[in-house]
């Protein structure tokens, strides 16, 4: 054994391929690591020029490299990053390190290589995938933001910013704090309460005004969130969606709600107090005068029921916790007063705990009144069954009418096109499917001539 064969055993063993070029960039020597990274036998490189096996991409760099080391006066090192071919024709990523230094015993310069391909490949798909929300966030009509968890360092903010809030970037990033000035002073105190429960841990979904350019004209619709480590925030992101003209729809139908009521109810109150008087002067038209108060305090229901409806899909108001089981119980006592001569029948009412709107309670109550109404005759009788289930709460109610209407059982259900609104017989439906719906829940209606209906409306149970 010659003294350089117990060093080569030891590198042989190194992870890292060790090689050793001469002044021209040929191998004279290679560690087995070689074999391990590459797939070739280090005696197959021995004497050929280590560049040819580098990627054309990167060849020219790395000679450059080499040869600014080695032709250095002074002590020199320098890594440089690469792909090289392997035995079967791919390529791996290596990070050779390399210096001038050498000698008398040591037959080139070392360089020092290690397979670098997992980290390269996870930095350009982390790269790609950061280009990708790059472009995204340039082209989104959101405002796209992200703050340290102290609101003192802005980290990302799209360029629909300056067209929403009427703020430059530059300003925002110089002051993070500044965008507050972009925002109504009506709104701020809610706005800064808003930050400390995100700083605090806690997501926010509000609605506020913004950009003083326009008069604080512009609404936006922004849901945050913390991001946390280790059980601490240490950031915090979201976006702001401009909601304007939605807003102002919703101004001009509450405008258009209130005036229609009440010119509904003044012109309704006239027609009944007519139907009275012609009533009294003219008993032989009673069964006519009935007719014409039925169908008038019909309709003046509807509005009140309309109203309820714009007051749901217009207050921008949230779920709550509602305890299914009371509230149950509570719609079933208010029908049996107003309808002594029904027969309200409950088998069963589970205790569960939903997370929904408090429109929810009208729609039960809804339901309950539907099916005395529309009872053939006799004594109306309504079934009741309330149930726990693995995903909340399932409610049940049911009769042995005469079969809903598919127009009818399409509201509910959601199987309706909007102008099925002008072929049904009223909005109590509508007020049912709209307070289910924005309770995340659903409902199914099984409907039959030979035993009747029932409605099953499916709520998600409130979060822990």
């Amino acid at each position: 054994m010659n003294e350089s064969e117990p060093l080569e055993l030891l590198l042989d063993q190194a992870q890292d391929k060790i090689a050793l070029l001469d002044e021209e960039g040929r191998f004279t020597y290679v560690n087995g690591a070689a074999e391990r990274i590459l797939g070739f036998d280090p005696s197959e490189l021995l004497g050929d020029i280590a560049f040819e096996y580098v990627h054309p991409s990167e060849r020219e760099a790395v000679e450059d490299a080499f040869y600014r080391t080695v032709e250095n006066d002074e002590f020199t090192e320098e890594s440089v990053e690469y792909r090289h071919r392997t035995a079967d024709g791919s390529w791996v990523w290596l990070e050779s390190r390399m210096s001038n230094l050498t000698d008398a015993l040591i037959e080139g310069y070392v360089v020092s290589s290690r397979d670098v391909t997992d980290r390269v490949r996870a930095e350009r798909d982390h790269e790609e995938t950061a280009s990708y929300l790059r472009e995204i966030a340039a082209v989104s009509s959101d405002v796209l933001w992200m703050f340290d968890a102290d609101w003192t360092e802005l980290l990302f903010v799209n360029p629909a910013y300056e067209e929403i809030y009427g703020g430059s970037i530059d300003g925002l990033e110089a002051d993070p704090r500044t965008f507050l000035d972009a925002i109504h002073p009506d709104d701020v105190p809610a706005v800064e309460a808003a930050m400390e429960r995100l700083a605090a841990g806690t997501s926010v979904d509000m609605e506020y005004r913004v950009n003083p350019d326009e008069n604080y004209n512009r609404w936006v619709w922004v849901q945050a969130e913390p991001i946390e480590s280790d059980g601490e925030v240490v950031r915090i992101t979201g976006f702001a969606k401009d909601v304007t003209d939605r807003r102002r729809r919703e101004r001009q139908l509450v405008v258009m709600d209130n005036l229609l009521r009440h010119n509904l109810r003044n012109d309704l109150n006239v027609i009944l107090g007519t139907a009275e008087l012609i009533a009294s002067e003219a008993p032989e038209s009673t069964e006519h005068t009935a007719v014409i108060r039925r169908v008038g305090e019909r309709l003046l229901e509807t509005a009140e029921k309309e109203r309820e409806i714009i007051d749901l899909i217009t207050e921008r108001q949230g779920t709550e916790r509602i305890e299914l089981r009371e509230a149950v119980a509570e719609c079933v006592e208010a029908v049996r007063e107003r309808h002594p001569e029904a027969s309200i029948e409950v088998s069963s009412l589970d205790a569960v705990t939903i997370e929904g709107r408090a429109e929810l309670r009208s729609a039960v109550i809804e339901l309950l009144e539907n099916a005395v109404r529309h009872a053939a005759g006799g004594r109306p009788t309504v079934r009741v069954a309330l149930s726990r289930t693995d995903r909340g709460a399932e409610l049940v109610v049911s009769d042995d009418h005469a079969p809903i209407p598919t127009v009818e059982a399409n509201v509910l259900t959601g199987d309706h096109d909007m102008t099925d609104v002008y072929h049904s017989s009223g909005l109590g439906f509508w007020l049912v499917y709209w307070s289910v719906e924005m309770s995340k829940g659903g409902i199914d209606v099984d409907s039959a001539s030979d035993r009747g209906n029932e409605i099953t409306i499916v709520l998600p149970a409130a979060s822990e």
